[in-house]
């Protein structure tokens, strides 16, 4: 299924660009600028399973993207830029460049580039992730699958056990149980199955994140670069439309901009909701982050920005780099809003 929905993706990116509909659709669905989301740029890994490859780019395709943003017409700018322009018009389309979850691969190749161009951008921090808390389950389960032949899991109170010694078996297994996962009422359910089932299997799970996450040192070093915006991602990752009171999403919230006050000297303005669909992120959400006095909130639903949103400023659509749509001419369909008015059924605003 996961194949198939890939396949149809591609085939109407592919349509829309060479049948030059994307130029055609550009003047009246591609808004005043967008804004995009990354997350991984390191070089490709040789595994054959690789669940989460949608979150990671390759360095050479990231350096062309980039390359191809300076040569455009479009300006990069900051999100308080992106802010000011939203709610007093701008004569000129942008983009605004975001990385969600600190990995240490935006330093190490990310990094260089954008200070090299000069190009503005804004990381999104979950700042159990630097404090070495997190649990990036996600992940986790990857490992797991990725380490076993066959694995245990409870499921409703009942032992289970799964085959997944090949690939095939490995990528099935990984779907239905990350979609069982994202089923669960609460996150504290999520992680209680992760917990669980990574102490069974020998994983440990604040080991990934030291691996992959950005220490508070190394977010200093970009904190202190006037090219970089430090946002708010809450403390602990949660998708916080589970949450059961608005009392505990204005914490996760609060909490945040805090910590990372504290630890790196900048009060964040901007917020991203952790994985930001609309089963994450919805009026609730957008209203409490509204009222805390966030600047701007992204989500991850997919859609550029019109003038409209300037009412919507907490629930702001993003185009994701998708590791599973490496192509320059993908980013223009996208960028040009098109595939994603399509999307959305030609809704230019979506907040609710």
């Amino acid at each position: 299924m996961a194949g198939l929905k890939k396949t149809i993706i591609r085939s109407g990116l592919e349509s829309l660009y060479f049948s030059g509909g994307h130029h055609l659709m550009r003047p009246l669905l591609g808004g005043i600028g967008s804004i995009l989301t990354f997350h991984h740029v390191r070089p490709p890994r040789l595994e054959a399973f690789q669940p989460n490859r949608l979150l990671e780019i390759t360095p050479v395709f990231f350096e062309r993207l980039i390359a191809r943003l300076v040569r455009s017409r479009l300006d990069v700018v900051s999100l308080d830029e992106m802010h000011d322009r939203l709610l007093n018009g701008s004569k000129r389309r942008f983009v605004s460049l975001t990385f969600d979850d600190g990995y240490r691969d935006n330093l190490r190749w990310a990094y260089p580039l954008l200070r090299k161009h000069k190009l503005p951008f804004a990381i999104y921090i979950p700042t159990s992730f630097p404090d070495r808390l997190g649990e990036l389950w996600w992940v986790a389960l990857e490992t797991v699958i990725a380490k076993n032949k066959r694995i245990g899991l409870t499921i409703n109170g009942k032992d289970q056990f799964f085959e997944c010694a090949s690939v095939r078996e490995k990528r099935e297994l990984y779907d239905a149980v990350y979609g069982y996962l994202r089923s669960l009422k609460t996150e504290d359910e999520l992680r209680r199955v992760v917990r669980d089932l990574c102490a069974c299997h020998c994983v440990d799970i604040p080991a990934l994140c030291e691996e992959l996450c950005l220490s508070w040192e190394e977010l200093g070093q970009l904190a202190a670069d006037p090219l970089v915006t430090i946002g708010a991602h809450t403390v602990n990752y949660v998708m916080l439309k589970k949450l059961p009171t608005d009392a505990a999403v204005r914490a996760e919230m609060e909490m945040s901009r805090a910590v990372i006050e504290a630890a790196l000297g900048v009060r964040p303005q901007h917020l991203a909701y952790p994985v930001g669909d609309k089963t994450s992120a919805g009026p609730r959400e957008f209203r409490i982050a509204a009222q805390l006095g966030f600047k701007t909130a992204v989500t991850t639903r997919p859609g550029v920005l019109f003038k409209a949103h300037r009412n919507h400023l907490t629930a702001l659509p993003r185009i994701s780099v998708n590791g599973e749509y490496q192509q320059q001419r993908y980013m223009k369909v996208l960028m040009s809003g098109a595939a994603t008015a399509m999307w959305n059924g030609f809704r230019r605003v979506d907040a609710a």
